[in-house]
């Protein structure tokens, strides 16, 4: 028996691992996303369930206390967070990823040092890799998390000689770490790396706009997942460097996505302080500030809807703030029943995290196949009776297309612009977080809905219904 558990432990392993990734594959659409996420949830009871096998746990008990609290908390918050908190909560659970990675490094380090062992190379170097990256995962997430969550300003924070400072906190870190590597027993110089790496984190995400946090969530992703196969080296578990490097490579993935959406470089998200005042000085800002704008009703608004034969729903951020999502599937279904056609356009970076426009609006039951990519839908605009934007900004601004001055020139946008008419909802003329002015809200085929979302859409059902 005592031959046969290891083996049947690293089985279970490649079982779970073989779900992990039949689980991520499900997960890249929207009508298999719920199932994907279950077959993954049950790897990682398998992976539990095999690791709790091992005759290295010396500590059931606090192990299953760990696993009650644990599951308390997340229980409780799956069911508490609302959908349009939910990019703040990833930020969050990434965080935690990260530090809990991070801690395996440290307990181990704890550990080697009290036993007196030599610490192996290979080991020494997978611990110190991991206290730097769980721990700039940990602080950087937590600051992500604190900047959607408007704790703090959600604007780009610099200063002068930034980027020399992360560049000493950074040899800071490789200094230690040699030294570390050179005499493996120094508590002090260990507990100073792991301070530098928090630091480290702080730094990195600071100099991030808030519409930048996408990418930013993403990368973050992927670091988590990095971290933890650094843990499973540390520890020599082949499960947690398995499901490591397939959330590690996922988020790159997943992060080289947006910054094509937004057409820049991951350097560019990170290090130019995109959203800062500067950024609007050139393109849009500049040439629309004399342009005026139509304005409409709901009533006229609804004219336009009811009467049209096709309608494109873009949905932004705006909607997810004002938690619009159910009165715009309520609109969308009174459409329907008026015989007009309904799409959804969804812009891969629409929203606060990977995905947040999808989740929102199944959240308010809209079917799948209503929801078109950014590439299918553009080449229907032209189609389309009325293009009705709900919250969106950049995402559809047609100087992405025309205007090589802009900060955004250059973005894949939705272009509504071309639909017959668009109506757009938003409660002013602010601009997006690029920080440049909209032409869309300037063109002729374009009339301005001022308001909330919520309220201007619940208004657009009820005077729908009346036609």
């Amino acid at each position: 028996m005592s031959d046969f558990l290891p083996t049947g432990i690293q089985l279970t392993y490649l079982v779970a691992a073989s779900l992990f990734i039949f689980g991520l594959k499900k997960l890249g659409s929207p009508a298999t996303a719920r199932n994907g996420n279950v077959i993954a949830a049950v790897g990682m009871l398998l992976a539990i369930v095999a690791t709790m096998l091992d005759q290295h746990v010396l500590n059931y008990e606090m192990i299953l206390l760990g696993l009650a609290i644990g599951s308390g908390i997340g229980a409780i918050a799956a069911y508490k967070v609302q959908m349009t908190e939910m990019p703040q909560m990833v930020g969050l659970l990434n965080g935690l990823g990260g530090a809990a990675s991070a801690l395996v490094a440290v307990a181990e380090f704890w550990r080697l040092l009290d036993s007196g062992a030599p610490v192996p190379l290979d080991v020494n170097i997978s611990m110190l890799l991991d206290v730097l990256i769980g721990g700039v995962t940990f602080t950087g997430s937590f600051l992500a998390f604190a900047k959607l969550q408007g704790l703090i300003s959600g604007s780009p924070i610099t200063f002068p000689l930034q980027q020399p400072f992360n560049l000493i906190l950074l040899a800071a870190y490789v200094t230690g770490s040699v030294y570390l590597i050179m005499t493996p027993d120094s508590l002090p110089i260990f507990l100073g790396v792991v301070a530098v790496s928090l630091v480290l984190g702080v730094m990195f995400v600071i100099p991030i706009g808030g519409g930048d946090m996408p990418v930013v969530i993403s990368l973050l992703n992927s670091l988590s997942g990095i971290a933890a196969a650094a843990a499973g080296f540390v520890v020599m578990n082949n499960m947690l460097i398995i499901a490591g490097a397939l959330v590690g490579a996922s988020g790159i993935i997943l992060t080289e996505i947006m910054c094509k959406a937004m057409n820049r470089s991951l350097f560019s998200v990170l290090f130019s302080a995109f959203g800062t005042a500067s950024a609007a000085g050139g393109g849009a800002g500049g040439a629309a500030v004399d342009q005026t704008v139509r304005s409409i009703d709901p009533e006229e608004g609804a004219m336009m809807l009811g009467y049209a034969r096709s309608v494109v729903i873009v949905p932004g951020y705006g909607m997810a703030v004002a938690q619009a999502q159910h009165s715009v599937r309520e609109l969308s279904d009174q459409l329907e029943r008026m015989g007009v056609d309904v799409k959804y356009a969804i812009h891969p970076v629409a929203g606060r995290m990977p995905g947040h426009m999808n989740v929102l609006l199944a959240e308010a039951n809209v079917p799948y196949t209503q929801l078109y990519d950014m590439d299918d839908i553009n080449p229907q605009f032209e189609q389309a009776d009325v293009a009705l934007v709900i919250g969106a900004n950049d995402v559809v601004n047609p100087a992405a297309r025309s205007d090589t001055n802009s900060p955004i020139y250059g973005m894949p946008i939705l272009e509504v612009d071309r639909a017959k008419q668009t109506i757009v909802i938003k409660r002013g003329m602010s601009t997006g977080f690029a920080g440049v002015d909209n032409e869309l809200f300037y063109k002729d085929k374009t009339t301005m809905l001022f308001g909330s979302a919520k309220d201007m859409v619940s208004k657009l059902v009820s005077e729908v219904k009346q036609l």
